[in-house]
């Protein structure tokens, strides 16, 4: 194998934390991974033939390794993602959107937010909710958003200087941030504040603060915003009580995940809690190709890229140990400013929502693949490898991709494998 050609140069490799980078005969980037030690986690590659199909594809394909010192595991942890984002090897586990589900932007960036419908979640410095499924889902939310707080919806530059406001003002759509006599930025800031609780599910939070301005306001006899925040507290109220308690206020804010793993792929649910109650179930699955021996390295790669666009909570479950849980502890904690903790709990109503969560996934698992037709991958994978063919056999086409799966080939040695990732999730 290649990989032998290359002791030597592993022989001397530090025994530091790092990062280190398989490339292949063309130059590319084939596979990302941290170490704890650099010498010992690259020397076990050596040993790992015939482990699988997928481990003999890579380790043919190995032409040279390259490392990244780091100070510690978790910047190592932290490198290993970002190179993973910048060159998306084809070994490695890859989340990915291609259903394209839509978020809901808050432009918490400009001095008067507005609320839009995005197709991506940036890391700026707006807020980002969803992502929404169904889709219609983000417009009936950012319209709920438009009544009850009166959040804009144009384009317009916000000065306060406009002589009038505009028909979504007289429609009781928008509070008129462009007329200071009206709304002033404080008033506005209100406004934004309350659609931020709305969008992150604290309708608890929400209705209490509607509650106390709708009585401050009747009492300086102010009747008609008084009679405009009642009827948007009875409008939070009603979307609490419909949405679904599965747990008690006890549960706190926390991400609990499942997972199912198969020779299709994997299948993750997470269950986004917010005191105490499930306000968003998120859905991510990936296609066979990537390159993992154990579930718990799906699930280290699913959680390290689920929180590159959003903030972690206090505790997230999960159904398993994952490798470098302290430096992955550490990475989030940076990440949110605040302590961020791992459990994989053992007993009691945490585990049983774990479990929940885990049958969820597995109902997705039997939802998404075809078990029948992805149990022959390994055997398949092992074929193509044999005969030196570009792509896995396939009886309409010489490609290498299972019903569900899309991707692109080119030739044997920058071919893409495939990989299929959707991120779903429902508020309520």
């Amino acid at each position: 194998m290649p990989i032998q050609d290359l002791k030597d140069q592993i022989a001397r490799l530090p025994e530091q934390p790092g990062v280190y980078l398989w490339i292949n005969r063309a130059g590319e980037t084939i596979y990302v991974g941290k170490a704890r030690a650099l010498r010992d986690r690259v020397r076990s590659y050596m040993a790992a033939a015939g482990l699988s199909p997928r481990h003999d594809a890579l380790l043919e394909e190995i032409a040279s390794v390259e490392v990244i010192l780091t100070d510690s595991v978790m910047e190592a942890l932290a490198l290993e993602n970002n190179l993973i984002k910048q060159r998306t090897p084809k070994y490695n586990i890859l989340l990915r959107d291609d259903k394209n589900y839509p978020y809901l932007q808050l432009t918490t960036s400009e001095p008067f937010p507005r609320m839009l419908v995005a197709r991506h979640a940036e890391r700026d410095a707006d807020f980002y909710a969803g992502p929404f499924l169904p889709a219609k889902l983000a417009r009936k939310t950012m319209g709920l958003a438009h009544r009850v707080f009166g959040i804009r919806s144009c384009n317009e530059v916000i000065t306060g200087q406009r002589g009038r406001p505009c028909l979504e003002y007289d429609i009781k759509r928008c509070i008129a941030p462009c007329v200071a006599e009206i709304c002033s930025h404080q008033q506005y800031g209100v406004a934004v504040a309350g659609a931020r609780m709305l969008l992150e599910g604290r309708n608890d939070e929400l209705i209490t603060t509607l509650r106390e301005r709708m009585v401050d306001a009747s009492e300086q006899q102010r009747f008609e915003e008084a009679a405009q925040l009642r009827d948007a507290l009875r409008t939070v109220q009603t979307l609490r009580d419909r949405q679904q308690k599965v747990a008690t206020a006890q549960f706190g804010d926390r991400d609990v995940f499942g997972l199912k793993v198969g020779p299709s792929g994997g299948a993750i649910q997470v269950f986004a809690m917010r005191g105490g109650r499930v306000v968003e179930r998120i859905e991510l699955a990936t296609g066979p190709g990537g390159l993992a021996i154990r579930d718990a390295d799906v699930l280290q790669a699913a959680v390290r890229q689920f929180y590159e666009m959003r903030v972690p909570p206090s505790e997230i479950d999960l159904p398993m140990e994952i490798e470098d849980g302290e430096a992955m502890e550490a990475w989030l904690s940076e990440s949110a400013g605040r302590r961020v903790k791992i459990l994989v709990p053992q007993r009691g109503d945490k585990r049983a929502l774990v479990e929940l969560a885990t049958r969820n996934a597995e109902l997705s698992y039997r939802t998404r693949f075809n078990e029948n037709t992805a149990a022959h991958f390994d055997a398949l994978e092992t074929l193509r490898s044999v005969l030196e063919l570009p792509a896995v056999p396939n009886h309409r086409k010489n490609t290498a991709f299972l019903p569900g799966t899309r991707s692109t080939t080119s030739s044997a040695a920058g071919r893409k494998d495939a990989f299929v990732f959707d991120l779903a999730g429902i508020y309520g």
